[in-house]
């Protein structure tokens, strides 16, 4: 026997998703090293700070962190001369990919909207 979730609880879970969503990919960086990340599948710090306009070393390091705690982005050390640190996203990041292209093409549109 199914069990119905009554309309106003289902509303409530998924808004509930969207809250924890938005608690992930908050703030201003978050989504565009992620981008950043998804186009190239392995990045290296440099790359990812030279990608995302604005952004300085500090809050890189502290946005990537939050992505590693998060289980989106894998960090690896290298062992180069000098040792070099690369970025990729995990199989739970690359969830992501679908809404990252969708942002894409929404901000292409949107930009083209705002110009006219």
């Amino acid at each position: 026997m199914e069990c119905k979730v009554p309309e106003k609880e289902k509303h409530k879970k998924e808004m509930m998703a969207v809250q924890d969503s938005m608690d992930v990919l908050s703030g201003k960086w978050k989504i565009a090293i992620i981008s950043s990340v998804c186009y190239y599948n392995k990045r290296r710090f440099s790359d990812i700070l030279n990608d995302v306009v604005g952004i300085s070393n500090k809050m890189l390091s502290k946005e990537l962190k939050e992505l590693e705690v998060n289980k989106l982005i894998r960090r690896t050390v290298l062992e180069t001369q000098p040792i070099s640190v690369q970025y990729e996203l995990t199989e739970h990041g690359k969830t992501l990919q679908t809404i990252i292209n969708n942002l894409t093409e929404w901000g292409i549109e949107h930009r083209k909207k705002i110009i006219e």
